[in-house]
């Protein structure tokens, strides 16, 4: 169970529980799109539209890596284990209560658009990326029918270690899958994730095998200089092999509890990012299909881009 300590940490870092082992929290591009400021990547990339979005997961801190670009505290990874397990239902009921409760101070805030946050009181998009790897909850499948159900759009980002769990999403697809791609090869991947399991760059490749079989598909790359933004050769034959919709080559950010482990160097800038995702477009014959250089991030694929949701 979530101990005393990193319950009280997580709260402090403005996480709301809405289960045992689910929280939510209020991404930095959703404040911005309230404040008509700005908007997340994922809303210019694939119309996802950032103050309807709730970014949370059913597995805050149960995670089979340990990598060192992550911005969350791993120091207190729970492993695999579930004492208690909730139940699908209650995680969409009280997620959405807990995004209303989060919203609530921005009513007192002049800045604030007052239609969209009333429009963010019924969230049309769950983000299951906040924390942990969200295929180890066992009852997922129900979650993503439960928010189909419901006519919420699911985004669920996994680092490709359970593949078992992959396969029982065949018969009930999230909106789109992400597929964390870490590491060009085994060997920087065990530099870069220090995993938990024997098996893992193994695992990441069944994943990879069942990528096409999800109608909406993305490898991510989160690339952190001198660490993992190398051999663009290899991440190109992987992609080339595996044939995702689309490709995210996206910047580490320097923030969080990475930065006990990395230096802001590491932190490639949006150039850097470009170049680098030219050439595996040109490896992979892919092209650039989108790009937002505040979130040091590039689009590859081959066609349309955009969803309605």
């Amino acid at each position: 169970m979530i101990s005393k300590k990193l319950r009280k940490l997580l709260e402090q870092q403005h996480y709301e529980f809405a289960g045992d082992y689910t929280a939510i929290k209020i991404c930095e591009w959703a404040k911005k799109s309230l404040r008509d400021e700005d908007v997340c990547y994922k809303e210019k990339f694939y119309g996802i539209r950032s103050h309807l979005c709730c970014q949370m997961s059913p597995t805050i801190n149960i995670c089979s890596h340990s990598c060192v670009f992550c911005w969350r505290p791993i120091e207190y990874n729970l492993g695999f284990k579930f004492n208690a397990i909730d139940k699908p239902k209650d995680i969409i009921d009280n997620c959405i209560k807990a995004q209303r409760k989060k919203l609530s101070g921005f009513w007192g805030n002049e800045k604030v658009n007052k239609k969209k946050l009333k429009e963010a009181q019924n969230p049309k998009m769950f983000a299951i990326s906040l924390s942990g790897e969200p295929t180890l909850y066992p009852k997922l499948p129900g979650l993503i029918d439960g928010l189909i159900e419901r006519k919420i759009t699911s985004f669920l980002v996994t680092n490709g270690t359970n593949p078992v769990m992959l396969k029982k999403l065949l018969k009930h697809q999230p909106t789109q899958l992400y597929i964390t791609l870490p590491a060009p090869d085994e060997e920087t991947y065990i530099k870069c994730c220090k995993p938990l399991i024997k098996d893992g760059w193994k695992r990441i490749n069944e994943s990879l095998k069942l990528l096409k079989n999800f109608k909406r598909n993305v490898i991510r790359l989160t690339l952190v200089k001198n660490k993992n933004m190398i051999k663009a050769d290899k991440y190109a034959a992987l992609i080339k092999k595996y044939k995702p919709m689309f490709v995210e080559v996206k910047a580490y950010m320097w923030v969080g509890y990475s930065r006990k482990r990395l230096k802001q160097d590491n932190m490639p800038l949006h150039k850097e990012i470009k170049d680098f995702a030219n050439k595996i477009a040109k490896l992979s014959g892919l092209r650039i299909l989108d790009e937002k250089e505040n979130s040091r991030v590039v689009l590859l694929g081959k066609g349309i881009k955009k969803i309605s949701v």
